[in-house]
Parts: structure tokens; C-alpha cells; sequence
């Protein structure tokens, strides 16, 4: 029988997402024969370019691995994986050392030195940025430096559709090309860095192509996910009716910005520690709290930025000013909107899920190092760390695997079975649920509101990328109404207290048709000076 594909590719290894993960497991595959897949043009498509804020690593003089590990398990609600957070910060700075090496073009002070700067639950300042375009500027290093052509193939503009097994492991991706070519691309390595999930829900910071494509094809290939129910809401979006709604970096809060209402009052002063120190979710959802009384709310940079705003800040200034607002003489209105995930593809500290042959990197993935709660900055740097441990987990397994045969694969459905004709419909209506009964507060009876609603959508006749949305839209109120607490960015109105018995790690595995929950216990860290 014909296969059903234009082309068929042989490689090595197939990388899905060319964000800061994606860009950093190519750089660390030189020598091997690397697809790489981006969605978008190389350096311009997925979240990592439009992260203004910065990169955090422990390079200053009075910091250390083992105070940023500390910082990072203080945030993460108790069941961050320490063995991941102390790889992320130990490794972190040399990361950081190789980007400067490659170009990464990064703020410097007077001097010369790299101008580090403080950020929310930070206990020192580790911060680096380039002005408030820092993902932008490490990927464009990045991208500069992969390896020639005839190792890495870059394909812009293709989209994967899904995963191809040769008996239990992984073996391949099929992928619509730029051009509308169906083409399936064999492999000894498969590793997803597709990004997060934020445009599932109808406020987010994040681009429409983050709609948590990745899970939807590790799980259909059977792969475990885990902790999918802690999903970030960065506090200061800008609100002016845009989607997605443009952030505005904690570095302005940094800086010195400070969160009011109309009236000019605070918003919240917790136990003497002003709103803009507190870690995310309990700002965002003071936040939230003043918007459900009828209060409006702002970020006020006037005084502690004022006209050095566009030098300093260009990218929100210009979002600002697109919108007719001037930061340098009004406060900004804002408003919480989704902005990262810190569950996932769950995965060790190589990356390797559940699934031979399929590796997972960057948001897409769940390493465990961010736990309930993302400590600011730590996302980039998760990108470049175990991007750089996938490659090495990915080079030390392939001697052992030979390049899977045509014959050999299970073959999905004939072409027009991919053929997307256009999710707005039910994009629409997920993204609003998501939003209301999954968003920022939680309950058990909206949840399942939500979910009825989501399994009548996944009975109906839908295109495939209808059918990825509503499963992940599925899975994460799934996860979510399963945890019966509140921790970190997960809050439930019902059930407002975080409970003990539920310093758990939450999995979700295929079934069948089904989702089996299971929950796995937490070690308790090691005291953090063993993490430096």
C-alpha cells in the first residue's frame, strides 16, 4: 500500500519547537542529522521571543546555586523535585557563560559587568536581561549558532501532526509543511520543545500557537503527564482589549513600579512586604480579587521609571503606546492573564518520558523543577539547561537504535484526516471555559461544568487541531478537580487550604478512552546547601 505522505524523511532526530529548548538540544546534536521543526519563522514563532523578562542565574558576587535553589523551592509549594532545581542552578551559570560566549547581548552596567537585577521572591539579584527583549536576544544567539546545514535541516513553517510508533517507542513525525506537503519524518530520537498551553484560556500573554500542542501528541502516543493542573497567571498583562494581551515584565516591578487602584491605594500589603516582592500567584490573584469588587487596577511606573521608560523597557513601552496609553505620564491598566505551565510531558532529569525513542524539553515538558509555582526567570534558563541534558540523554542513547524502517511503523490515517479547516468554534468556546471554570479560581462544581461541556465537544465530529485543544482542555481540568487543595498557582475556592496529604506530584495516563490518575510522593529536599 502507498503510504500516505508527499515525502519521507530518514534522520537521526527529530526536534518539534524552535524556541530557547528546541534551539538548545539542535546546538548540542552537532554531528548528527537534526530535523528541526518551527512553526514559524527560525527565531520568530512560539513563547521564548516573547519573553521580555530575564534570565536567572547565579553569577553575581554574594550569590550561589544553592541560595537561587532555595529561592526556586521557597515558590515552588513544596513538591518541586530538589535533585532537578539543584541541577538547574548548578548547571545555570555555565549555561549563562556559553550564551555571553556565543553573542547573547546582555544589559551591562558602567563598568562592564553584567547589570543583574533583582525580581519577585529572588533573594539576590541574579536577573540578567537584554532591555525587556531577553527571549528574543537568546534565541537570535542561539539560532546563530546551530550547526551547518548539513547537520541541522531547519523546516519553517511546519506543524506536527503526530507521532508514529514502530512497535512500543516512538519512531517518527509526521508534519505538514509549509507548502501543504504531508511528509513523515523517520527517526532513531524524537524530542518535543513545543512550548506551553497558555492560549488555551481567553487572557494569556502568549502567542496562539502555544494551545498545548505537544501534550496532545505525547499523550496520544501513550506518554504520562504530569502536574498539568499548575498553570501561571502573570499578574500585570496589559489590559486594553488586545489578544493576546501584551506583557508587561516584572522587571518594571523590579525597577520599582508598584500595583494600585483607581483611587491610587495599594492593592495589597502582605504582613509588611509590598504586593511587588510577593511571588506570582499571590499577587495575581490579589489582583484578581480587586477587579471581582469592582476595583480597577494598574501598574504606576511614573515615579520610579518616568521617562527613562523607553530606553529601558522599549517592548511594553511600545505596547503601551500602541494603545494609546503614555507609562511615562498615566498608570497602566492590567489585568492577570495566563502566562506558563509548569506541568507537562512527564520526564527525569534527561528528558526522557514515559515513552521509548521520545524525549521532552523546555515547557512542554515537566521536569518537576518549577513545582506549584514558577520562581520568575527560571523559564529560560529550564530551556537551556535540560535542552543541553536532552542532547547528551539523546547522543548516548542512539548507537544503540537504528533509523526505523518504513515497513516497520504503524501508519496513521490517510492525509485528509489532518486537513484543518479552522478551530475558531470551539477554539472560542474552550478558551472562554478555560478561562472561567479553570482559570485563576477554581471549584469543584465549575470544573465539572467544565469538563461535561469538554466531553460533549471531544464526541462530536472535529479536525484534528479541535481535537488536541479539547484533550488538553480535558486533561487540565481533569488534574485540576483531582486535587482537592490549594498550592501554588492552583486555587480551589472550595477548598482554599493546602493539605498535607496532598504533597503529591499528579499523573495522568492514557487508559484506553480513558485517564488514570495516580499521585506519586515527594522527597523531601535535602538541606540547600547540599544543592550548591
Amino acid at each position: 500500500m502507498k503510504p500516505p505522505f508527499e515525502a519521507v524523511r530518514e534522520t537521526d532526530v527529530v526536534v518539534v519547537g524552535a524556541g530557547v529548548a528546541g534551539l538548545s538540544v539542535a546546538r548540542g546534536l552537532a554531528g548528527l542529522r537534526v530535523d528541526l521543526l518551527a512553526l514559524g519563522p527560525l527565531g520568530q514563532s512560539g513563547s521564548s521571543p516573547w519573553a521580555q523578562g530575564g534570565i536567572a542565574g547565579a553569577v553575581g558576587a554574594g550569590d550561589s546555586p544553592a541560595l537561587h535553589a532555595r529561592d526556586t523551592l521557597a515558590v515552588a509549594g513544596e513538591i518541586a523535585d530538589a535533585a532537578a532545581v539543584a541541577r538547574l542552578t548548578r548547571e545555570g551559570p555555565e549555561r549563562l557563560s556559553e550564551l555571553v560566549s556565543i553573542g547573547a547581548r546582555f544589559d551591562r552596567d558602567a563598568s562592564g559587568a553584567l547589570d543583574l537585577a533583582r525580581e519577585a521572591a529572588h533573594s539576590r539579584p541574579r536577573v540578567l536581561h537584554a532591555r525587556d527583549a531577553t527571549g528574543a536576544e537568546v534565541v537570535r544567539a542561539l539560532s546563530s549558532s546551530l550547526p551547518g546545514p548539513e547537520a541541522t535541516t531547519v523546516f519553517e513553517g511546519a506543524r506536527a501532526l503526530d507521532l508514529v510508533k514502530a512497535g512500543a517507542r516512538v519512531a517518527g513525525v509526521v508534519a505538514q509543511h509549509a507548502d501543504g506537503a504531508m511528509v513523515l519524518h523517520l527517526a532513531r530520537a524524537v524530542v518535543l520543545a513545543t512550548g506551553g498551553l497558555g492560549h488555551l484560556y481567553a487572557r494569556t500573554t502568549n502567542p496562539p500557537e502555544a494551545r498545548g500542542d505537544g501534550l496532545a501528541l505525547a499523550w496520544r502516543a501513550g506518554a504520562r503527564l504530569a502536574d498539568l493542573e499548575f498553570v501561571q497567571f502573570h499578574p500585570t498583562a496589559l489590559d486594553a482589549g488586545a489578544d493576546p494581551m501584551p506583557l508587561l515584565t516584572e522587571a518594571l516591578r523590579g525597577a520599582g513600579a508598584i500595583l494600585v487602584d483607581e483611587k491610587g491605594r495599594r492593592v495589597l500589603d502582605h504582613a509588611g512586604v509590598p504586593a511587588e516582592l510577593l511571588p506570582r500567584d499571590v499577587v495575581a490573584r490579589a489582583l484578581w480579587a480587586a477587579l471581582g469588587s469592582g476595583r480597577r487596577t494598574f501598574l504606576d511606573a511614573r515615579e520610579a521609571v518616568g521617562d527613562s521608560l523607553p530606553e529601558r523597557f522599549p517592548t511594553a513601552f511600545e505596547a503601551c503606546r500602541r494603545h494609546g496609553i503614555d507609562p511615562r505620564r498615566e498608570p497602566i491598566p492590567i489585568a492577570p492573564a495566563a502566562h506558563y505551565h509548569m506541568g507537562g510531558v512527564d520526564v527525569d532529569l534527561d528528558g526522557r518520558t514515559s515513552v521509548g525513542g521520545l524525549w521532552a524539553a523546555g515547557e512542554v515538558a515537566c521536569t518537576g523543577v518549577h513545582g506549584a509555582n514558577r520562581l520568575a526567570s527560571n523559564s529560560l534558563l529550564e530551556g537551556l539547561v535540560f535542552g543541553e541534558r536532552v542532547a547528551a540523554s539523546v547522543r548516548e542513547a542512539l548507537p544503540l537504535r537504528p533509523v526505523p524502517k518504513l515497513e516497520g511503523v504503524r501508519l496513521p490515517a490517510a492525509p485528509e484526516a489532518w486537513a484543518e479547516p479552522g478551530l475558531a468554534a470551539v477554539e472560542s468556546e474552550v478558551r472562554r471555559l478555560m478561562w472561567e471554570k479553570v482559570g485563576l479560581v477554581r471549584s469543584g462544581d465549575g470544573l465539572s461544568e467544565a469538563l461535561a461541556r469538554f466531553g460533549v465537544l471531544a464526541r462530536q465530529p472535529l479536525d484534528p487541531a479541535s481535537l488536541r485543544l479539547v484533550t488538553v482542555a480535558r486533561l487540565v481540568a481533569t488534574a485540576a478537580l483531582a486535587r482537592t487543595e490549594s498550592r501554588g498557582a492552583h486555587f480551589r475556592s472550595d477548598h482554599p487550604a493546602t493539605s498535607p496529604a496532598w504533597r503529591r506530584r499528579l499523573l495522568l495516563s492514557p487508559d484506553g478512552p480513558g485517564i488514570r490518575v495516580e499521585t506519586e510522593s515527594v522527597a523531601a529536599p535535602e538541606p540547600v546547601e547540599a544543592c550548591a
